[in-house]
């Protein structure tokens, strides 16, 4: 049997649809967005990274990134500084952390929620196969 490429490619849109607006809807409660707090994830993964680098991470242009870091500054989640050269760097302040935090407290009941049909198995080769497809990205 032939799996249908375009059928399986849809259901990967579809499932990261779901994850995507279950989650910003369960993070606005706290009072970010998924966009924000991805932001803020990849800032905790990468101190001090240029805007261009977090871009890149988050899967935004650099001119979406900017507006993105801009409105993380006026929330006081982020401080951007000088760094090498023209390079600005990008780093957490407290009140960044806390809400990176309380997002992965929302985050774990989300998951366990989308990922409730599988079993650990399922989950485990999901997770594989999704991997395999997305090395070297």
């Amino acid at each position: 049997m032939t799996t249908d490429l375009e059928a399986l490619g849809l259901a990967i849109k579809r499932a990261q649809y779901r994850n995507h607006r279950t989650m910003d809807a369960a993070l606005r409660e706290i009072g970010v967005s998924l966009v924000q707090w991805d932001a803020l994830r990849a800032i905790e993964r990468m101190p001090g990274a240029s805007g261009h680098e977090l871009a890149v991470a988050t899967f935004q242009s650099d001119q979406a990134f900017g507006t993105l870091a801009s409105r993380l500054v006026e929330r006081g989640f982020i401080v951007r500084s000088a760094g090498h050269g023209r390079r600005v760097a990008h780093t957490l302040t407290e009140a960044g952390r806390t809400a990176l935090a309380e997002g992965r407290q929302v985050s774990i009941g989300v998951l366990q929620d989308l990922f409730a049909p599988l079993d650990d198995a399922q989950r485990t080769e999901l997770l594989r196969s999704l991997r395999k497809l997305t090395e070297g990205m």
